[in-house]
């Protein structure tokens, strides 16, 4: 395993925004961990074209929170991006959202999908308001048996950080259905989706919730330390 990874957050960076202050320390607590050096390069989502060429130089993408982003569609190619060229994916938040946008549109082909935040009118709100904001909340989610994530975090279930508005509309948790493809890794009390992971693809995963929040009290996730690993059998 290769021992100095380059990944890029695909995001409109914010100093404000509390998961961006979050994910760089977050990154180098998961380093420590593995024994790795990891360069995190911020992209912002209007640099990004339709290819998302702009991020050959990386191993691995991790699409960060603070929707909407500047350039949707420059989030949607990236996404894309790490889908079809199989490097390590993590989204959250606002990366939860947009993957599961992106797979609609351009797996499923549903092409009128859409977020509610940023198209309100929309005929498919794939990604809708929450029912209850998830602004700066905490709340237990329910790893899927047989996921990639539960066999990650060892557990059957956790409790992780929120802060967000919107999430994937229920009625199209049927999009998920497919046990091949983007499917459910884990619920909330109430059953909504909380997480979701791609069948098939070496590290694709998104949760609404934000593991990065945990280095703000010192401590590494195994989530992000999953991810980082990747990241490194990627470069290798």
């Amino acid at each position: 395993m290769t021992r100095f990874v380059r990944i890029a957050l695909v995001g409109d960076f914010d100093p404000v925004v509390t998961a961006h202050r979050a994910i760089p320390e977050a990154l180098r607590l998961s380093a420590q961990r593995l024994g790795v050096e990891v360069t995190a390069e911020w992209v912002h989502t209007t640099t990004i074209g339709a290819t998302a060429n702009e991020l050959a130089g990386h191993v691995a993408v991790w699409c960060v929170p603070a929707s909407p982003y500047a350039s949707t569609d420059g989030a949607l190619a990236a996404i894309r991006y790490a889908r079809e060229t199989r490097r390590p994916f993590l989204g959250t938040c606002g990366g939860f959202q947009h993957a599961i946008l992106e797979y609609a549109r351009n797996v499923l082909g549903h092409v009128a999908a859409e977020h509610a935040e940023t198209s309100p009118d929309a005929a498919m709100p794939v990604i809708a308001p929450l029912t209850c904001s998830l602004v700066e909340k905490r709340g237990g989610v329910r790893l899927s048996d047989g996921s990639r994530l539960r066999t990650i975090y060892g557990t059957a279930e956790a409790d992780e950080e929120y802060h967000c508005n919107y999430g994937l509309n229920p009625a199209y948790e049927r999009l998920l259905a497919d046990p091949e493809g983007l499917r459910v890794a884990a619920r909330d009390a109430a059953g909504e989706v909380r997480a979701v992971e791609l069948a098939g693809h070496p590290f694709f995963i998104a949760t609404l919730f934000q593991p990065e929040r945990s280095s703000l009290q010192g401590r590494d996730h195994p989530l992000i330390n999953a991810f980082l690993s990747a990241a490194c059998g990627r470069a290798s």
